[in-house]
């Protein structure tokens, strides 16, 4: 039987007769976390909306934690991906509280339109405490800084207890302090006994942690290499990848920074 969690086989994404994604395999096992990496329009936004079935594929075939697309109930689905991206900044009620808003993640909405209960509460707050964030309960969203916005949008991700989190550029606009407080939670959260599998998608190689074992390159719609960590962090694929000679700069904790060369 096939485990993977994610498996995406020969996807293509054509919109206004462009190939935006072209001939895309690539398959995620149980407990296997990735970091996606590629500069500015090489598709990893377009990657994620295939897989949490935003976008419809051209052609090709993508399965979810066992569900082919076409063949299954996608809005259940989507409900077991939780997804923290800058979009949904904006989309947020600024006026409500922290917890409120982490909350909101259990049904998966704008808002709170359901009934619910002191424990539903509780359990909000008991993922800003986890978060290290009890400091924000009661406190506006407007108020938060954009580090602690991005904590709150992760709290509310968990919500739901997602068997897939997708973190899509988390750190874009942090300062370094800010940036290292939200790797080291990430970090935290994957070590949680029920860890969803953790997509962490970015175009800084400094933030990939070495939680992150796998990786995929991705450049002007295809993927350029995946693999092991150790397996594509070399000079020779790296260079490759970006057209142009780099160096790689250890740096802490297994984790690395690529210069110009």
């Amino acid at each position: 039987m096939d485990k993977a969690i994610i498996k995406l086989e020969n996807v293509t994404y054509t919109r206004l007769e462009k190939r935006l994604l072209n001939q895309i395999n690539w398959q995620v096992a149980p407990q296997e976390n990735w970091a996606i990496l590629g500069l500015n329009g090489a598709g990893k936004s377009l990657l994620l909306k295939l897989i949490t079935a935003d976008i419809w594929p051209t052609c090709g075939k993508i399965t979810i934690l066992g569900e082919q697309f076409g063949k299954t109930d996608i809005p259940s689905l989507k409900k077991k991906i939780g997804v923290v991206s800058s979009y949904l900044t904006d989309r947020l009620y600024h006026s409500e509280t922290s917890e409120v808003i982490v909350l909101s993640g259990k049904f998966a909405s704008i808002g709170i339109y359901q009934q619910t209960n002191k424990v539903d509460l509780d359990e909000a707050k008991a993922l800003l405490q986890f978060l290290n964030a009890e400091h924000l309960i009661g406190k506006a969203f407007k108020t938060l800084s954009q580090g602690e916005r991005q904590i709150i949008l992760i709290a509310r991700a968990l919500m739901a207890k997602p068997k897939i989190l997708i973190l899509d550029e988390p750190a874009n606009a942090l300062d370094l302090f800010a940036r290292e407080r939200l790797l080291a939670q990430i970090s935290r959260i994957s070590k949680l006994d029920n860890a969803p599998t953790l997509l962490y998608v970015t175009h800084h190689t400094e933030e990939i942690t070495k939680i992150f074992q796998r990786i995929l390159l991705i450049r002007d719609g295809e993927i350029f290499a995946q693999g092991n960590r150790f397996d594509i962090i070399n000079a020779q694929t790296l260079s490759a990848f970006y057209q142009n000679p780099v160096q790689i700069i250890p740096i802490i904790a297994e984790r690395f920074a690529i210069y110009p060369k």
